[in-house]
């Protein structure tokens, strides 16, 4: 009898939550015939409180000599054991501290130089894109540091991308122009069509489609239907037509539409 009580309050526990003696009753008589009742419920707050990036507040004074310093010893260090470490220090040195770890886009070390682009997202400084950009467009660069540097200049300055995507969309690199297709969606800005456009008739499919996708989202200009998954090259040349010719008409007086809201439950 035992044995089932308890197992019969366990079962209580798991489906109710805490749960406790009805009041009065002592510890003695909680045994088999104890009456076990359902704790009160709390309703989580409306607005949940917000949470800070970090716990300490990066730095936003300018760097003493000491620290500038200390700053540039630090570079090396952002290939190796001690790189994540080497990252949450100039995070934790603030947006003052870019110029420095853009030094490191150019130096020796592919981890290097990913790990300073890496710890620009952090920062989250709209300084660094000049110099993310400038790496994007190196033709001599490894392409998956060129496509990350695309990825984080246009999150912070998406305004200062539209000459780096133009670039980048001719690349001999069809993996170059599919980045450069797919991040100008996330460009506002009408620079960046005619590249897309161009980019339409590639003779890499995935390129076109990535290109057309990013064109749909910007303008919202709508085409007669294609089957772009099954397209050939002299398919996408004479589909880019219809592009062309709206593009011709249009650009004088064309304005990206405004982002739709999503409208709050």
């Amino acid at each position: 009898m035992v044995m089932r009580s308890r197992s019969a309050a366990i079962f209580l526990f798991l489906l109710l939550g805490p749960i406790a003696p009805v009041p009065g009753w002592s510890a003695g008589q909680i045994g088999d015939n104890a009456l076990l009742v359902q704790m009160p419920y709390e309703a989580p707050p409306e607005k949940a409180v917000p949470v800070p990036d970090v716990a300490v507040p990066p730095n936003t004074q300018p760097l003493s000599p000491e620290e500038l310093q200390r700053a540039e010893a630090l570079l090396p260090l952002l290939e190796g054991k001690q790189e994540f470490w080497a990252m949450g220090e100039f995070v934790h040195l603030g947006e003052p501290v870019v110029p420095v770890v853009t030094k490191a886009l150019t130096m020796p070390g592919p981890r290097i130089r990913y790990n300073a682009i890496e710890t620009l997202s952090m920062l989250k400084s709209p300084v660094a894109a000049p110099a993310l950009l400038e790496t994007a467009k190196q033709s001599n660069e490894l392409p998956r540091i060129r496509e990350h540097a695309l990825r984080v200049a246009i999150r912070l300055d998406p305004s200062s991308a539209p000459a780096a995507i133009e670039v980048m969309a001719k690349d001999p690199n069809s993996a170059i122009r599919k980045t450069a297709a797919f991040e100008a969606r996330y460009v506002r800005n009408k620079g960046v069509i005619q590249p897309l456009i161009d980019l339409i008739a590639d003779e890499e499919r995935y390129v076109a489609i990535s290109a057309v996708q990013s064109l749909w989202m910007l303008t919202r200009h709508e085409t007669e239907f294609h089957d772009w998954e099954a397209s050939s090259k002299q398919d996408r040349q004479a589909w880019s037509q219809e592009w062309i010719e709206w593009w011709n008409s249009t650009k004088d007086g064309f304005e990206i539409p405004e982002l739709k809201r999503r409208r709050a439950s």
